[in-house]
């Protein structure tokens, strides 16, 4: 499984169970140390991830932050954790004592929900007011996941992520105050645009007066560029689906299939005993009324496995020979038994791939 589909299944996870954790530790087993996996860290190997890590204050001994990620004996990352439930704002005053007292260049602030990244940006070796990154992981836009992959173990680059660090301060102070005076304008940010089309002297009467049209005219610019964009989309919707209409009769059977819950984690287990043979975005699915169907480059003729759950009994079809071969599975779990028969039809076409690219040479 890629890093996209782990952080979007912890996402849903969290969203589910939520309400059924009760304290502080709960949300770190059941929230925090899941995310510390997903960024490919070991939550059971002290030399990768240290739990209750002591960062002496001053003449305070013994000061304990929830988790340190280690490298190289030092601490790179810490992480101070709360119960999923607590307001994050009254508490990074206790990260920023612990910060300074290591050698971490990241602080990392979080109830299992909310995530929030601090760095030393303004002064060195002492943790900024205002964090550089911050996401809810139940509601994760898909450029914070490419940023927040940034933190991953295989990809860490220190030097790449402060740069990364510096742009993301800027642009959420940017944009934050792009929010602020759109909701109400400023007397500096008003005057710019009143003076830019109003012919006379601008007066505290005329300033308050254009202070309305300001948001105005902003509000109207921002819902005229929604409705184009919102109009394109549709007039590229409906030319497609004229397309489909013409090219592709409409197939009864397929307005009843139904694509479990159950078939989509059968996916995904898949598709992590694949990513060590096959790149994630070749693996592909197609449900039909008989089976579940894993393939690869979205092609019938490259077919992985398939899952017939739709029975009393589970049966798993394999394609690592000639022939169809079908097995009896009691849950989800008996998948990881074929791993090699799975992998193995995966590498078929992998192989076939190849020769075919130097036939051609």
């Amino acid at each position: 499984m890629d890093f996209k589909d782990q952080i979007k299944q912890l996402g849903d996870r969290v969203a589910k169970l939520k309400d059924q954790i009760q304290t502080e530790e709960a949300t770190k087993n059941a929230f925090i140390m899941p995310f510390i996996q997903c960024l490919g860290y070991d939550v059971f190997n002290p030399f990768e991830v240290t739990p209750e890590f002591i960062a002496d204050i001053g003449i305070k001994k013994g000061e304990k932050v929830d988790y340190a990620i280690m490298q190289e004996g030092k601490p790179t990352m810490l992480i101070e954790c709360k119960h999923w439930s607590a307001d994050l704002n009254p508490h990074n005053s206790q990260l920023f004592r612990y910060f300074h007292c290591t050698s971490a260049r990241f602080g990392i602030l979080t109830n299992g929900i909310h995530f929030k990244f601090y760095t030393d940006l303004v002064e060195t070796n002492k943790m900024d007011e205002k964090p550089f990154f911050e996401f809810l992981i139940d509601d994760l836009k898909d450029n914070q996941t490419e940023k927040l992959k940034e933190f991953h173990k295989n990809y860490f680059d220190l030097d790449k992520i402060i740069n990364t660090a510096s742009e993301l301060k800027y642009t959420n102070e940017i944009k934050h105050i792009i929010a602020r005076e759109l909701n109400d304008p400023s007397d500096d940010f008003t005057r710019f645009f009143a003076k830019s089309v109003y012919p006379s002297m601008v007066t505290a009467k005329v300033l308050e007066q254009f202070k309305g049209f300001v948001k105005r005219s902003y509000n109207q610019f921002i819902n005229d560029t929604i409705n184009e964009r919102l109009k394109s989309a549709l007039n590229n919707q409906q030319q497609q689906e004229v397309k489909e209409e013409v090219t592709e009769p409409v197939d009864l059977d397929e307005q009843k299939i139904v694509t479990t819950e159950e078939e989509m984690e059968g996916f995904y287990i898949v598709k992590s005993i694949l990513r060590p043979k096959m790149e994630g975005h070749r693996v592909f699915f197609r449900d039909t009324q008989s089976y579940f169907g894993i393939l690869i480059d979205n092609n019938n003729r490259k077919p992985v496995c398939r899952l017939h759950f739709n029975g009393k009994k589970k049966y798993l079809s394999l394609f690592d020979k000639e022939n169809e071969e079908k097995v009896e599975i009691k849950n989800l779990d008996d998948l990881y038994t074929y791993e090699q028969q799975i992998q193995a039809a995966a590498l078929k076409y992998k192989q076939q791939q190849a020769e075919e690219a130097r036939a051609t040479l």
